[in-house]
């Protein structure tokens, strides 16, 4: 599953993006434009990103269409009553058709850095900026929560327990795969499972304990369906006095879960008991309100803890809801002129002209990273061009939906992040600077547009 294809999509934008398309239409059909997608400034209580959300995007401008119904829909609006026929016509037959370069999902990304980059007529460009800033924002959120988490744990496995707490059933799924791609071992969402091939774990819910009279009866009872899978939840009544009574259970279980009270105690306690009835291949697995910071201080305090299962924490990112993306015009072609374009609005402003991110990296750390033009490649021989082609002539050229490779790839670049980048508790500035010809061109078009 690449996007939620159950409905159309094309109305799934803001209104101004259909108002301004009618306009392009009418004066600027045949101008270019090259837009980019970033973000400003990072969350206060990030160093990086981690980019996710490039397989959606592709997809949907791929299969763009607007249908019959979703046409007939906008000429009843009032907004609308203006605007000639011809222009309906031209949305019957809608594709895009434009160029598309970005990020590979599992690279870290810095402020001001294009995580997407589209190149195509500027009426195309301008109607799929809503659904590319939701689904890029979105995901690469939480690809960026789940790589704190796996660095926090310290070689444990996260597994994302998140989909009741999500913002919705589709978000759940996006969040699956994207906290998957952020370095989660798997995600209790079986649709995920499904669609993405992630590796998909579960326990036992409370309810199940508690309709029996008997908590050992509902295990033993469980462990006859899943006699090789059972992980039993052992905190219903008294986790202490429960995992006491597991002897019985000692070569066919896999594991069991504490959900409250001082998990760090709580699972000392537990390891001494089954380490004591020979079963020390039994793993523990943790979860209620994890994050980040709570698995940092239970990996330097050396708990016991095998697995963490992280739920609302990892589907919301409380911490930072929002990564404040943006898609900028930078650059338009009219009548065969190139021109470049910025903002200069205070806090606001933007940088000119079609980008490319260089990357330096020595001795498998990276040290810099440059943010030049296009086509600067024979001046930073030495670094990494990060931004690649994905889509030309509006078809996928490149295919981003190997989700294993993703996560390799986040994970190898941690790795070449140094610690301080990664450091949960701080945060710390990664050198992004400005080639010379960008900052000339800078200097240039903005003394064009006063200043």
């Amino acid at each position: 599953m690449k996007v939620f294809r159950k409905r159309n999509q094309a109305l799934m934008t803001d209104l101004y993006q259909l108002t301004m398309a009618a306009g392009y239409f009418k004066y600027k059909r045949n101008t270019k434009a090259v837009f980019e997608l970033f973000v400003r400034d990072l969350c206060p209580r990030r160093s990086y990103l981690v980019v996710a959300g490039i397989e959606q995007a592709l997809d949907y401008l791929e299969t763009l269409s607007f249908s019959q119904d979703e046409i007939e829909f906008l000429k009843k609006l009032p907004l609308f009553k203006h605007v000639k026929s011809d222009f309906f016509k031209y949305l019957k037959d809608f594709r895009f058709t434009g160029d598309v370069y970005g990020i590979p999902e599992g690279t870290p990304i810095f402020s001001n850095e294009p995580i997407l980059q589209v190149v195509a007529p500027i009426i195309e460009a301008q109607i799929v900026e809503t659904f590319l800033l939701s689904i890029i924002n979105f995901e690469t959120m939480i690809a960026t929560k789940a790589s704190r988490m796996f660095t926090s744990a310290k070689g444990k496995g996260v597994i994302d327990f998140g989909s009741r707490r999500a913002q919705g059933p589709e978000a759940g799924v996006l969040a699956a795969r994207a906290s998957f791609i952020g370095g989660c071992i798997g995600t209790s969402n079986v649709y995920a499972g499904k669609e993405y091939n992630i590796p998909i774990y579960g326990t036992i819910a409370h309810s199940w304990i508690m309709s029996f009279e008997d908590e050992m009866e509902s295990f033993e009872k469980y462990n006859e369906i899943f006699p090789e899978n059972t992980i039993l939840l052992i905190d219903t009544y008294d986790t202490v006095k429960c995992t006491k009574k597991l002897k019985k259970f000692k070569g066919k279980i896999k594991g069991v879960r504490i959900d409250s009270g001082d998990i760090e105690i709580e699972s000392r306690k537990v390891r001494k008991i089954l380490d004591s009835y020979g079963m020390e291949e039994v793993k523990i697995v943790a979860s209620s309100d994890l994050n980040e910071y709570v698995i940092d201080k239970f990996s330097q305090k050396k708990a016991p803890i095998d697995f963490y299962g992280v739920g609302t924490e990892l589907v919301t990112s409380p911490d930072a809801p929002s990564i404040g993306g943006v898609y900028k015009l930078v650059e338009i072609i009219e009548n065969g002129e190139k021109k470049y374009k910025l903002k200069l609005s205070s806090g606001k402003s933007t940088l000119p002209g079609k980008k490319q991110i260089f990357r330096k990296e020595e001795n498998g750390i990276f040290k810099e990273d440059v943010l030049g033009l296009m086509g600067e490649e024979k001046e930073f021989k030495n670094y990494t061009p990060l931004l690649q082609k994905f889509m030309e002539n509006g078809k996928i050229i490149r295919s981003e939906s190997n989700l294993n490779l993703m996560r390799d790839r986040t994970i190898e670049n941690l790795s070449n992040l140094e610690y301080k980048y990664k450091d949960v508790n701080k945060c710390v500035d990664y050198p992004v600077k400005l080639s010379e010809n960008l900052k000339k061109l800078r200097e240039k078009v903005s003394k064009k547009y006063g200043k």
